[in-house]
């Protein structure tokens, strides 16, 4: 199944936090993020909320 990322809507309060990523993940999201025509961030969000939606 080929994952999609959400479209960017408004704004929501939001708060800053650095995760450490494997160089290969960054360069597989980054791929994601082009493809979908979005940001690195939006596609980390979006996979986060997906998976939530999952438990």
């Amino acid at each position: 199944m080929k994952f999609v990322p959400k479209k960017t809507k408004g704004k929501n309060p939001s708060a800053y936090k650095t995760l450490y990523l494997k160089e290969n993940l960054i360069k597989e999201v980054e791929k994601i993020a082009k493809e979908n025509n979005t940001s690195f961030n939006n596609v980390i969000v979006s996979m986060i909320e997906t998976c939530l939606k999952m438990k």
